[in-house]
Formats: structure tokens, C-alpha cells, sequence
């Protein structure tokens, strides 16, 4: 059965279209008890929601938002990527703060220190296509070392790693300009937490700066630091196009 005939649409997709996250983090946030459905928590993503009924998360009123919107950031340091910070450091949505009516999230995150391409968007559906590990998106960084990367061991990590939580399959590693080897530019599909940093960690590097420079067929071309844009059209007919 289609969520989208008239018995209603999945909870977590009501969520996830109102701009809050992707399907699979709204489905977690309705299980968690952050949602209401006519003031009574529910906790089952699959609920049918109805014309009638009034759904709010965090004990705020929300609705499927049917713009879409889809912006580009080139992500600075010391600036988080959430919704906002209960410590009160700066977000990536401070950045955007009264310049987006929709609300919207980022997809995926890069860490307080790491700069780069990040995607923002309240395509709930899009956003799932990118993040999920079944779809292999391909992300480009540069990182800048403490030391200049031997051969052994880049041949380790061009070979792949076997980290805590599991490989770390790289799709390639080169050095941008051959007489400085502390600057290494690598290209994963993976997505955990900090695998970059990981990655040159377990070879005994620590990774000075973390730039993400290419994301899902996206660039930094005439992007500088700490500034945004809506995407193309195209750019977003190839990201749909590309998940």
C-alpha cells in the first residue's frame, strides 16, 4: 500500500517532509517520543497522519513543506553541523539565520573542525538517497598532515584499513603536488565519523586541516569559505539523478 493514497502518509515521511531530517532520523525521532500526534505522543513511524490530524515535534506544530529547497555551503571551521547547539556555539544554520524561510537540515555532517561542501536541503527523501551506505556517495577531501605521508604507508591505506569499527576502503589517494607529500587528497564512499582523521591516525598521522572539496558530484567552483547557494537545477536533476 502507498503512503501517498488517501489512508494518509507515514509519520516519519510527515516528518521528514517538513523539513526536520531524513526519513530514517525522523523514524528515530518518533521513536524516541519526540512526536505528537493530536497531543498524544506516538511512537510508531509508520502511522498513517490524516487531513485532520495535528502533528508536532518537540511540542511544536509542523507541515510538509512543499518547496523544495536545496543550498550549498562551503562549510568554515569551529562552526557545528546541527540544528542548533545546547552550548551555544555557532551552527551551520546560524550562517543562514533569516535568509531561509524553509526549514531546513544538513545532510550528513562534518565535524566542528573539518571545512568543505555540505548540503542543506528539506528533501527528506534526497537526503536519505545520500546518506544511506546502499547508494556509495563519493566524497573528495584534502588533508593537510603533521608529516609528510611515507610510501609504506600510503600504500596502506591505498591497500584499505581494518579500523575498530570496520574497513576503510579507499577509491583512491594522491598527493596534489608531488614535492609537498604532507598534503593528501583521497576519495571514499564511507561515511563514519571522523574516517578521515581515523584513517591517517591509525598510520600514525594527525590531520592538521580536513577540507571536503567534493561531494556527490558537487564542488567548491566559485564557493568561498563560509558562503552558500541554491543549487542549479541541473545540479539538482543530477543529485536525483545520481541516487
Amino acid at each position: 500500500m502507498s503512503d501517498n493514497q488517501e489512508t494518509g502518509m507515514r509519520l516519519n515521511k510527515f516528518v521528514a517532509h517538513a523539513g526536520i531530517g531524513s526519513r530514517r532520523k525522523a523514524a528515530d525521532w518518533v521513536k524516541a517520543g519526540k512526536v505528537k500526534v493530536n497531543g498524544v505522543v506516538e511512537i510508531n513511524p509508520a502511522y498513517l497522519v490524516q487531513d485532520s490530524d495535528v502533528v508536532l515535534f518537540d511540542d511544536k506544530e509542523i507541515t510538509p513543506q512543499k518547496n523544495r529547497v536545496y543550498i550549498l555551503m562551503n562549510k568554515p571551521k569551529n562552526t557545528i553541523t546541527t540544528m542548533d547547539d545546547e552550548k551555544g556555539r555557532t551552527t551551520v544554520m546560524d550562517i543562514l539565520k533569516g535568509k531561509i524561510k524553509e526549514r531546513i537540515f544538513p545532510v550528513g555532517r562534518l565535524d566542528r573542525d573539518t571545512v568543505g561542501l555540505l548540503l542543506l536541503t528539506n528533501d527528506g527523501d534526497l537526503a536519505k538517497k545520500l546518506t544511506h551506505p546502499s547508494h556509495e556517495v563519493a566524497k573528495v577531501y584534502e588533508a593537510v598532515l603533521d608529516k609528510e605521508l611515507s610510501d609504506q604507508d600510503f600504500e596502506k591505506i591505498k591497500k584499505g584499513l581494518e579500523l575498530e569499527d570496520g574497513p576503510a576502503a579507499v577509491d583512491w589517494i594522491n598527493f596534489p603536488d608531488q614535492k609537498n607529500r604532507k598534503i593528501v587528497r583521497l576519495e571514499i564512499h564511507i561515511g563514519r565519523n571522523r574516517i578521515v582523521r581515523r584513517i591517517f591516525q591509525h598510520v600514525g598521522y594527525t590531520v592538521i586541516k580536513l577540507d571536503r572539496i567534493y561531494f556527490a558530484g558537487l564542488t567548491k567552483k566559485d564557493l568561498s569559505r563560509g558562503y552558500w547557494r541554491h543549487l542549479r537545477q541541473e545540479e539538482i536533476r543530477m543529485l536525483k539523478h545520481f541516487t
